[in-house]
């Protein structure tokens, strides 16, 4: 019976530390819970349109001239999208001349991030009424503000923030706050491509014009060569004989003139 003693001690001691270990465990979790929710309020949308045209393309390199005559360059994404006489084109796409719109809607919505969380710590300062600072169970100090006419119950005991006492164990729920603006913003071209030249107004009488024919292709005829000799029905007779005549006429002349 004795040598039970021992082992049954052990394990009494064994058991009851379980049992602080595990209120100590539910008394840090009561210490420190936290819960968040966030409340949305009313979203505003604000639009902003800019106009221009397009004077220069290069690559992804965009040369723009505002309405206002203001000239911007700026570097567009191959991803980017607008759209033209409704075709989507990429800033490859865009030529010089074409209009473009782009239309920007910026939305904010307003929200507030609350977080109730349930802490315990001791007293190590108080500005009564306003604040009190508590050194929480990792040994750090951390400022408070005192809600008006807040109670605090110490023992069992209700006292105000002119009660508190360095060194009194206080279990607080902190409430925080936290207002946030969301915001998202969309973006959207648009554009045209630049109008044909007009048509020339009519002056005077209209005309049609009916275009000439085609020429035909030009032939150019080969040249025959001049015969080698002349052709037997020619010949040196009758040449001879003019040239006799001629001699008659003229010496019957010389004399003529002589007998005179």
């Amino acid at each position: 019976m004795e040598s039970q003693r021992p082992v049954a001690k052990r394990l009494l001691s064994l058991l009851g530390a379980g049992i602080v270990c595990l209120v100590f465990a539910v008394a840090m979790l009561a210490q420190d819970t936290t819960r968040t929710q966030t409340s949305t309020g009313a979203a505003s949308k604000n639009f902003k349109v800019e106009r221009g045209e397009v004077v220069y393309v290069s690559g992804n390199d965009l040369v723009v001239r505002m309405e206002n005559g203001d000239v911007r360059s700026i570097t567009v994404p191959s991803s980017a999208r607008a759209t033209v006489d409704g075709k989507e084109l990429s800033v490859h796409d865009l030529k010089p001349g074409m209009k473009l719109e782009r239309t920007i809607v910026t939305t904010a919505t307003p929200r507030t991030v609350t977080t109730v969380r349930t802490i315990s710590g001791k007293v190590w300062q108080v500005n009564a009424p306003n604040t009190v600072i508590l050194t929480l169970p990792d040994n750090t100090n951390k400022q408070y503000r005192i809600p008006k006419d807040q109670k605090f119950t110490i023992d069992g005991q209700e006292m105000t923030a002119f009660d508190l006492r360095k060194g009194m164990n206080v279990s607080a729920t902190v409430l925080t706050a936290v207002p946030e603006t969301i915001v998202a913003e969309q973006r959207k071209t648009t554009g045209s491509a630049p109008p044909p030249p007009p048509t020339p107004p009519i002056q005077g009488a209209l005309l049609i014009e009916t275009p000439a024919p085609a020429p035909a292709p030009a032939q150019v005829a080969a040249a025959e060569p001049p015969p080698a000799k002349l052709p037997k029905t020619g010949s040196e007779l009758p040449l001879v004989g003019l040239l006799g005549l001629l001699s008659c006429g003229l010496s019957v002349g010389i004399r003529m003139l002589r007998s005179r």
